[in-house]
């Protein structure tokens, strides 16, 4: 393997992860399951794609100019991944984020020099108004001079970045395959992969996972729970039916039992959505049955979570 020439930006080397088939976790008789390694990227997540294209989108539009202040909500993924491409970019960032949330994505949006606002949770999880609040604060520093708010639920500058991962895998699995799925959070990377993906395979089935606990999707079910990132207990404007088949509820200690066993039998150390779309796409492995090819997202590394109980339980 050729490594790749030197790079002018660490901005212009993300994307192009590897994908892996799984060897020790799924059980006989199912279909083959594969994982996107976006753990791979500069932050550790795939949110480094999306942070990427909102804010070079909102440049080449003028929305976004020097010395304005970038502001979110965000569970910490998408915090950290902003502070970064703000950081090598030169503009101030402010995070309005929770300690619902890990404590090392809020460690990693200060080192990046974000100002990191804090909504408390007194249960410590991410409630169903937990975003919603953090939003509101967001939109309302945002009214001032000088602000641009990314609103990662919204803006669909998000879904150019995401796209890429779709690209990618029609040129990593060139005969296609049967199923994708990932846990639904702004919703913007399961269906930005699928406006890539349908067109070409027709025939795939394509399904958003959520935690059990806070099913909005399939269960009209809202509800607190510990899965960093996804279901903040409103649909986002991304979703469209259109462009997914199926939902599946997962429970979240499945999920976190997943993240153990991945760490442990396949060497992949990853985070708590990760394991609900792991433990998804090997629900579907089983349905589907041998000679079928079943593709998931691993969203972030477990790194981000040594300091809580994923990997001490």
């Amino acid at each position: 393997m050729v490594p790749p020439p030197p790079a002018a930006s660490i901005l212009d080397v993300l994307g192009n992860t590897p994908v892996v088939k799984l060897q020790h976790v799924v059980p006989e008789g199912c279909a083959d399951v594969y994982v996107k390694l976006e753990y791979f990227s500069a932050t550790g997540s795939y949110k480094d794609r999306m942070a990427k294209s909102m804010i070079e989108e909102a440049e080449r539009s003028g929305r976004l100019a020097p010395h304005m202040t970038v502001v979110e909500a965000t569970g910490g993924s998408t915090g950290s991944s902003l502070a970064f491409v703000c950081a090598v970019k030169g503009y101030p960032f402010v995070a309005h984020s929770s300690n619902a949330y890990a404590n090392e994505k809020l460690l990693t949006m200060a080192a990046f020099g974000a100002t990191v606002d804090i909504t408390h949770s007194a249960t410590g999880k991410a409630t169903a108004d937990l975003m919603t609040h953090m939003k509101s604060k967001a939109v309302e520093l945002s009214k001032g001079d000088g602000y641009f708010y990314t609103d990662q639920f919204s803006n669909s500058d998000a879904l150019v970045g995401y796209r890429q991962i779709g690209h990618e895998l029609t040129a990593q699995f060139p005969n296609g395959f049967d199923a994708f799925c990932g846990s639904f959070g702004t919703g913007g990377m399961v269906m930005a992969v699928s406006s890539v993906l349908k067109p070409i395979m027709p025939d795939i089935r394509i399904v958003l996972v959520e935690p059990e606990g806070a099913a909005l999707l399939s269960k009209g079910q809202k509800g607190a729970h510990g899965v960093d990132g996804i279901s903040p207990g409103f649909i986002s404007q991304h979703v469209d039916k259109a462009l997914y088949d199926d939902t599946q509820a997962i429970k979240e200690e499945e999920g976190r039992d997943m993240c153990r066993r991945l760490a442990k039998y396949e060497g992949l150390f990853v985070g708590t959505s990760s394991g609900l779309n792991i433990a998804a796409a090997i629900h579907l492995a089983r349905e589907l049955g041998p000679g079928k090819k079943i593709v998931t997202v691993a969203c972030d590394t477990g790194l981000k979570y040594l300091t809580g109980s994923l990997f001490s339980e």
